[in-house]
């Protein structure tokens, strides 16, 4: 064998250690790519949950918002509702009132004439036409300066006034000395 045979053959060794060699950084360099790609798919996956995970959290807290203030207008509702009841209970009751006033006033009247006729000073009444009296509107009475009175006195016990000789009409509770109505 000659020398230029071992040269060639020399070479063709060194090509071929070439070849392999570039074909084993290409295949390394391809799966260093590969890798670092799944590592970003990775990293972005991550990511986008995290966000998910954020954003769920805010859907949540809204909607807790919304069931509160769902909560609200049903309780102002009920508030409302029961007002409303309310309002027509009292309605009621004045109209029951203004009834038995109007029983009232009419019995006041019938006393009323009934007294003219008896009075014998009142003169014929049958000269006189009968005109219906109003019975008087009620008005609360004016608050006075308390007089010095015992039950005003600062050094002994309150004493209760007489119901006979109190300024209060009968027909209004009175209190006794443990505040409790009469």
């Amino acid at each position: 064998m000659d020398t230029t045979t071992i040269v060639w053959i020399v070479v063709a060794v060194v090509v071929v250690l070439l070849l392999v060699l570039v074909a084993v950084a290409l295949a390394r360099r391809s799966r260093t790519a590969k890798a670092r790609r799944l590592e970003e798919q990775r990293a972005e996956a991550a990511e986008l949950r995290r966000q998910a995970e954020h954003d769920r959290i805010a859907v949540q807290e809204r909607e807790a918002a919304s069931a509160k203030l769902d909560a609200q207008a049903r309780m102002s509702q009920a508030e409302a509702d029961q007002k409303a009841a309310e309002a027509a209970r009292l309605q009621e009751e004045a109209q029951r009132r203004e009834a038995s006033l109007g029983e009232r006033r009419a019995d006041v009247e019938e006393r009323l004439r009934r007294a003219d006729e008896l009075d014998p000073d009142r003169g014929d009444t049958a000269e006189q036409p009968t005109v219906p009296r109003q019975a008087p509107e009620h008005r609360a009475p004016e608050p006075r300066a308390p007089e010095h009175t015992p039950e005003h006195r600062a050094d002994g016990p309150p004493v209760t006034p007489d119901p006979a000789t109190s300024d209060v009409p009968p027909d209004l509770p009175r209190r006794d000395d443990g505040g409790r109505t009469v």
